[in-house]
């Protein structure tokens, strides 16, 4: 069995409340689960004590029983300092150009370093 630690949704239409949730990966979002170890409410200012809740020690039990964390579970561990602080790309790799493009933009670059004048 391959344990999540994801975001279970909860809340009115507009007003998000999410649980954090240890629960079997092939089961729905907001499906069956296995434990609570949390909430995260997003309509609190960032700085509000009650935004994110984690009970540290249940979170530690399932992380060494091989719960993987979400992305967005694992930025909140990595902020209350229970692993270490993931990756973040502010754009998708998917938005990257590809190969061709990339290319073209280098030959671009250099045919304009050329041009250039290297002094007067």
């Amino acid at each position: 069995m391959s344990l999540k630690m994801r975001l279970s949704r909860g809340g009115a239409k507009k007003r998000p409340y999410y649980r954090i949730v240890v629960a079997d990966s092939r089961m729905p979002r907001d499906g069956r689960f296995i434990e609570r170890v949390g909430t995260y409410n997003p309509m609190l200012p960032r700085d509000h004590p009650e935004r994110v809740v984690i009970k540290e020690d249940r979170v530690r039990h399932w992380l060494s029983q091989g719960a993987k964390p979400s992305d967005r579970v694992a930025r909140f561990l990595g902020h209350a300092e229970m692993i270490p602080m993931p990756e973040w790309r502010e754009t998708p790799k998917k938005s990257a150009p590809k190969a061709k493009a990339q290319k073209r933009l280098q030959e671009a670059q250099e045919a304009a370093a050329e041009q250039a004048p290297s002094g007067s």
